[in-house]
């Protein structure tokens, strides 16, 4: 877990992923085990909990920003910053108790831009997968 949080800046209760499992110049695979106890899974369909979509693709995400924060030596060129998701398909259904396997793998670089492509499964089943760019952003601070 340490090297997750000190890879990117964020924090519980918006940080979807444990643990690095891989990791090599291009492609890195991290899992995140999903607590019955996840606030979501209150209000997002009680009774029958899922965990939402929009959230397994931010381990996707986030999974890449970890990648990213490997490949980038100099952090002064900027935070990346999502900027496109594309050919989002949502295949399984992920519960509460499941462990999500993640991988991410860096496609092109083009100047300031990476794209990315996705995958996140439980027990070799894909939930979702997507590709998404994002973009180096100067800092403001």
């Amino acid at each position: 877990m340490e090297d997750v949080l000190n890879a990117i800046p964020h924090r519980p209760p918006f940080l979807f992923v444990d643990k690095i499992v891989e990791l090599t110049e291009t492609k890195i695979k991290t899992t995140k085990e999903i607590s019955p106890e996840e606030p979501f899974f209150k209000g997002h369909y009680p009774g029958n909990p899922i965990m939402p979509g929009v959230l397994i693709c931010e381990s996707i995400f986030q999974t890449g920003a970890i990648l990213l924060s490997n490949i980038i030596s100099d952090i002064s060129d900027g935070t990346p910053v999502l900027t496109r998701i594309s050919n989002a398909k949502f295949k399984n259904i992920v519960r509460p108790g499941a462990t999500l396997e993640i991988e991410a793998e860096v496609v092109e670089k083009v100047s300031n831009a990476f794209f990315l492509k996705g995958k996140a499964s439980v027990e070799g089943k894909t939930a979702v997968t997507v590709e998404f760019a994002v973009s180096l952003v100067k800092s403001e601070i």
